[in-house]
């Protein structure tokens, strides 16, 4: 079976510390790190030398750009004409309250006064109607004075006999005309 480890790397002491350094730090042999390393910059075609990483600044700046711009484009397409929207929504439904509330205070007001004319005109239907009862009381206690004053009458006129003068008679009449007069 043929070495595969045929090629060696000769490098000084102190990059030796550093690289057993980070070899212990990852827990994996010189051998692996070196591999690792070799792959790595490889497939990121990122060169060594530059320590600031100028390709990861270009590629985070790049996807940063990106978002921006797919935020910019969210905010023509979406936002702002949905704000636009909600903005004219906002004024309609201002000016709908407010013409509500104008016609409901006109129509409280109409009916507020209405109910006012409708409570006098019951006032004076209610004083009308005290008047009209007091007058019924008043026919029927005329009406029972009446009836006394008529039984009276008739009661003096049958207890005269044949006999009673006609003055007797005559004063009986003025008598029951002068309370018929005092109704």
């Amino acid at each position: 079976m043929e070495d595969i480890n045929v090629r060696s790397v000769r490098y000084p002491i102190l990059v030796d510390q550093k690289f057993e350094k980070i070899a212990v730090k990852l827990g994996r042999t010189k051998r692996q790190v070196f591999i690792q390393m070799v792959d790595y910059f490889y497939k990121s075609k990122k060169d060594p030398i530059d320590l600031n990483d100028e390709l990861l600044k270009n590629a985070l700046i790049k996807n940063h750009q990106q978002y921006i711009g797919f935020i910019k484009s969210q905010e023509n397409m979406l936002l702002i004409p949905i704000k636009t929207e909600m903005d004219r929504v906002s004024v309609s439904q201002g000016k709908i309250i407010e013409r509500f509330n104008t016609q409901i205070i006109k129509a409280n007001t109409d009916l507020l006064n209405n109910q006012n004319i409708h409570d006098q005109k019951l006032t004076a239907i209610g004083v009308n109607m005290e008047a009209v009862q007091k007058a019924l009381k008043s026919k029927e206690a005329l009406k029972s004075q009446f009836l006394y004053i008529l039984d009276s009458y008739i009661k003096s006129r049958d207890a005269f006999g044949m006999m009673t003068s006609a003055r007797d008679k005559e004063e009986l009449i003025t008598a029951t005309k002068a309370q018929i007069g005092l109704l």
